[in-house]
């Protein structure tokens, strides 16, 4: 039986994170995350020299009475911040133990926890979903549960190629904010152009390209026909040493050049293997991306 999404442990060890983006992007409801811009709120922030048609209501007396001028003070403004989350759901996710898949619904119960809990909008979906269909948005950390059916729910064997999923994607979701796009980026068409359809819609985006320790580290030998559990096509093959070591520097340029597209462009990059803890991804490399704090 594949382990639970989340776990008690982690579910309290998550209770002390919260999402933060590298850019600004204006929320739409009062939320529980700190904003860089200035608003209203109780915790003070800095103050600014006064000009007409300011609210009287927060000028500084005090500074007046000593300095003879007017000052504003400024307020942290709390505001939510809209989460993505896109999955890949295709047949070449239903590989591995666990399975990719599986592996991808656990990372993405772990971060949009994190985003329900300080009420910003968490939004699911995966690159096969109906243009038409968008997902439902959580909010709250009522909203929980709901989060962690609608993921269970998930089901392999979508048949999208990588660009028009994430086409869609941004066809139902004008909005901005961070996405997380969690997929092994195996597309016969490569994953360029669906990449490119983001970079095009200035959110933060984080690519975490998630493989197997059977595809890293492949234990097979001898004769062996392969098939393509996506469109079917067959290879006949000798796994061979030299075969292997060749297939290992195959898979290492693969990974390297996606590395290499994402930075080049602003995006952050990450190979995820399933056999990580979900929890090393969280508080290791999302944290000193900057993705949660």
């Amino acid at each position: 039986m594949p382990s639970p999404l989340l776990s008690p442990d982690l579910l309290a060890q998550l209770e002390r994170l919260e999402l933060t983006s590298r850019k600004v992007f204006r929320g739409r409801m009062k939320g529980e995350r700190r904003s860089p811009r200035k608003g209203q709120s109780v915790e003070f922030a800095d103050f600014r020299s006064y000009v007409p048609g300011d609210d009287l209501r927060f000028i500084d007396w005090n500074s007046y009475a000593r300095l003879d001028r007017l000052f504003l003070k400024l307020f942290l403004e709390e505001e939510d911040l809209h989460f993505y989350l896109l999955l890949d759901a295709s047949r070449s996710m239903d590989f591995g133990e666990p399975t990719k898949l599986h592996y991808a619904k656990q990372l993405a119960a772990a971060l949009g926890f994190i985003g329900l809990i300080r009420s910003d909008r968490v939004r699911i979906e995966t690159l096969g979903q109906s243009p038409r269909q968008p997902a439902p948005v959580f909010r709250g950390r009522h909203s929980m549960w709901r989060m962690v059916n609608w993921l269970e729910a998930i089901e392999p064997g979508e048949n999208a190629p990588l660009a028009a999923g994430v086409k869609n994607f941004c066809l139902r979701n004008p909005g901005k904010g961070i996405l997380v796009l969690i997929s092994d980026l195996m597309d016969k068409e490569g994953y360029e152009t669906a990449l490119r359809y983001l970079l095009a819609r200035s959110m933060d985006v984080y690519v975490v390209q998630t493989l197997s320790v059977e595809e890293i580290e492949p234990e097979i030998k001898g004769d062996l026909r392969l098939v393509d559990c996506e469109d079917g096509n067959e290879a006949e093959i000798t796994a061979s040493a030299p075969l292997l070591a060749r297939y290992r520097k195959t898979l290492e340029a693969f990974t390297e050049g996606a590395r290499t597209f994402c930075s080049r462009r602003g995006m952050s990059y990450l190979l995820a293997r399933n056999d990580v803890p979900v929890e090393k991804l969280v508080f290791s490399y999302f944290r000193r991306r900057g993705l949660v704090r």
